[in-house]
């Protein structure tokens, strides 16, 4: 199959925008929660009635008006993820402006390009460091009128100085949009070049939004739904979720800092979560690590085995045998429930996007009673464009697609996608936007196939492909995600364009290195001793060995270094949603690359 298509399940009146989908919450049901925020670190969880929340975004709304902000004007938010993100985003759409997003973690100089443009005239920041990121480049964007810091009392601030705008300008001003008006612009994190800016809107998330919560009704808008936000806002993943809550009925909630995730998940019992693999990923890392260290590490693993193979079972005619189930009810008693319990005990469900999760996490976690269904979908696509069914999950594709989208498989293998969430195009860049988008055909850059039942499944990234000198075309995503899981490794980049055979860069995970040496007996080491030990690299040589099973002998890794630093945002070799800067790495560590192939006789 090269084509797959779901209809669309609800009409939206293309006179309305996203405070019409507001308001219907607010009329629904006024007096029901839709946020719960915390006003200090360690204190409760507040909750926010539809009413109340609506007061409060309204009063920030009119201090935008106060502070000059028209209709179309951009609005900058550079934050972490909390609670006046939400807000703020509300209030910039509620006078008729367009938020901009901009990653908390961005340098000056990307600051200075987005700012410029998409021509933002106010800017809010969470803290003092990222008005000091600012200040550095705003002579340079003469748009900037005025920056507040929320961290300053910049909420307080707005509802100050609105106090004296009536009720009836913000009335006047949610009305204002259409579903063709532009909601957002935001700025694709990009592995190479300046970032582009895609324009999405209210239909976009309004069309999209409804008609995911008609189809995903059981995950997403069971009564007492809830969902914990942790992925940054500035990245459409969480920005769709924080919009789709609302015609979901479900309540949000959010945390800013990842480091207190597991406190907060169990405090605030989410019914369904969203992460990224490298989150599912480390949870179960840690949970295995720590289970040794107690001396547990054997029950551990019967459990996580008999958790896969009885998820495996689900999928046959027969289903799980009676005494698989006794198997999975004793493997439950003694760990799986307490990996629930982890999350916060109520979630049944995981939204997981970005990267190809696996099989045999996917396993893993639906045995544990946690269904994760993988999607797919780019900034451009308002997240999501597929995504796996409660009733008919494909663990290891990412689905079929939403209602009202179509997705087909170009003759060189490109996913392309159209439909409701397709953005109108790139801003200011007409030439990006006609090389992208065809008769309405989104072309993703990524490769993929279809399966008979409509499954969409993701096999690489079109300009990752890498050709040996032998000619033989290799997708190194598959090797790099399958590696990736191993609890020392951070990072992976497979290499060997034009080269004789495939090598990989490796980088140690510092926060996985120390648990997995404890869990082995070993003695404390720095990454640079761990880097050298001969146990760490037996490790490592048997999650090659045991990644190179899913690819044929000439697609196989034959040699790998171990880099002498990290990939991380901060220092400029990830994209803020983790995506690897490829040409970045090959350009900074080519020596590294090099010396892979001064001995050909590959090791």
């Amino acid at each position: 199959m090269d084509e797959s298509r779901t209809p669309l399940l609800i009409e939206v009146d293309p006179s309305s925008n996203l405070n019409t989908l507001f308001a219907a919450r607010v009329d629904a049901d006024p007096d029901g929660p839709v946020v719960e925020h915390k006003t200090q670190e360690d204190g409760p969880w507040i909750p926010l009635s539809a009413r109340e929340y609506d007061a409060e975004i309204v009063a920030a709304a009119k201090g935008l008006v106060a502070l000059g902000v028209a209709p179309g004007d951009r609005v900058g938010i550079m934050s972490r993820t909390r609670y006046e993100w939400s807000l703020l985003d509300w209030a910039a759409w509620a006078v008729g402006a367009v938020p901009v997003p901009l990653y908390e973690t961005s340098s000056a100089e990307q600051v200075a390009w987005i700012l410029t443009d998409a021509g933002v005239s106010l800017l809010v920041v969470e803290s003092a460091a990222h008005a000091a990121t600012v200040a550095e480049v705003l002579p340079d964007t003469p748009d900037v009128r005025k920056v507040l810091v929320i961290d300053e009392g910049a909420v307080d601030e707005l509802v100050s100085a609105g106090q004296d705008v009536s009720d009836d300008e913000i009335v006047h001003r949610r009305g204002l949009a259409d579903l063709a008006d532009v909601a957002t612009v935001i700025y694709t994190s990009g592995t190479t070049g300046r970032p582009k800016g895609v324009e999405l809107t209210h239909g976009n998330f309004y069309e999209l939004t409804v008609n995911t919560v008609a189809d995903l009704n059981v995950v997403v808008a069971e009564p007492g739904s809830r969902t914990l936000l942790f992925m940054p806002l500035a990245h459409v993943f969480a920005r769709f979720i924080h919009v789709l809550a609302i015609p979901a009925g479900a309540v949000l909630g959010h945390t800013p800092d990842t480091r207190t995730l597991l406190d907060d998940l169990a405090s605030f019992q989410p019914t369904f979560i969203l992460a990224v693999p490298r989150v599912f990923e480390k949870v179960y890392n840690s949970a295995e690590q720590k289970a040794a260290a107690g001396g547990k590490g054997a029950i551990f693993q019967r459990a996580a085995k008999t958790s896969i193979v009885y998820s495996r079972a689900l999928d046959t005619p027969r289903g799980p045998s009676p005494w698989l189930r006794l198997q999975h009810k004793v493997a439950d008693v003694l760990v799986l429930s307490k990996l629930r319990k982890a999350l916060g005990g109520r979630a049944r469900w995981a939204i997981s996007g970005g990267a190809p999760l696996g099989e045999r996490l996917g396993h893993f976690y639906r045995g544990v009673g946690l269904v994760v269904l993988e999607g797919y979908g780019l900034t451009e696509t308002t997240a999501p464009a597929t995504v796996n069914r409660p009733d008919t999950t494909k663990i290891g594709s990412v689905g079929r697609p939403l209602p009202g989208t179509a997705v087909r498989i170009a003759d060189d293998g490109e996913v392309e996608v159209k439909g409701i969430q397709v953005f109108r195009g790139y801003h200011a860049n007409d030439v990006a936007t006609a090389e992208s988008l065809q008769d309405g055909w989104f072309k993703t850059g990524d490769l993929g196939a279809i399966d008979e039942d409509g499954n969409l499944s993701i096999t690489g990234r079109k300009k990752e492909i890498i050709v040996t000198a032998g000619g033989k075309n290799v997708a190194p995503a598959v090797l790099e995600d399958r590696l990736r899981a191993h609890p020392l490794i951070s990072q992976v980049v497979v290499v060997g364009d034009q080269k004789p055979f495939i090598g990989a860069l490796v980088t140690l995970d510092p926060e996985g290195v120390p648990g997995w040496l404890a869990a082995h007996g070993k003695p404390a080491l720095t990454l640079e001793q761990a880097a050298t030990d001969t146990d760490v690299l037996a490790s490592i040589d048997l999650a090659v060995e045991k990644a190179n099973k899913a690819v044929s002998r000439a697609e196989s890794i034959r040699k790998y270094r171990i880099l002498d630093t990290d990939l991380t945002i901060a220092n400029g070799y990830l994209t803020p949603k983790l995506s690897v800067k490829r040409s970045i790495v090959l350009k900074d560590f080519s020596a590294e690359v090099e010396a892979l192939y001064t001995d050909e006789r590959e090791g």
